[in-house]
């Protein structure tokens, strides 16, 4: 870490999150639209910043981790969702250079559905786009996040074909 780094204020939500008592509960969601594109959003901070990844956070005391994901998702994204079911349980972990774990979470990952709002960057979030499943080799990603939304993806076509819904053609609709 630079000294530069070092002087830089640390926030509350970032010191939690840091060098934690007990790994922390958090929740994503691979959103899909009409078109079958994924919503994705570039982490703004540590500790996958620069990243893209699922919009999705830390769960609250007394907070039900469906709640959780679409509080999270419209923080994140100004979107509007409709969760659907459980496609993994992703556990990043990082350790630093004594060994210590810096970062522990066991992250709840979902599909759902699109409602409502165009994507914008927010809460954390450096940037927030739809993503063509097809694009998404060519993004700074993690591997499992890569899994989890082909998963996902799958999910959301076998609930689109049971309930009779069709994935629209348009991929330009909210770009």
């Amino acid at each position: 870490m630079s000294s530069s780094q070092q002087d830089q204020p640390v926030s509350e939500s970032e010191v939690a999150r840091t060098y934690p008592a007990a790994p922390l509960v958090g929740m994503a969601a691979a959103v899909f639209d009409e078109a079958g594109r994924v919503l994705l959003v570039q982490r703004g901070r540590p500790p996958a910043a620069g990243t893209w990844g699922l919009p999705g956070g830390l769960l609250r005391l007394g907070e039900r981790l469906v709640d959780g994901v679409r509080r999270e998702v419209r923080e994140e994204c100004s979107v509007e969702i409709e969760v659907g079911d459980v496609v993994g349980v992703f556990e990043p972990m990082v350790r630093d250079e004594e060994g210590r774990i810096k970062y522990h979470y066991v992250v709840v990952d979902y599909w759902a559905r699109w409602l409502a709002g165009a994507p914008q960057a927010g809460d954390d979030a450096a940037a927030a786009a739809w993503v063509a499943l097809e694009q998404l080799a060519g993004l700074p990603m993690q591997e499992e996040t890569r899994r989890v939304i082909h998963k996902a993806h799958r999910a959301w076509l076998h609930a689109m074909s049971d309930s009779g819904e069709e994935p629209s053609q348009r991929s330009d609709e909210k770009a």
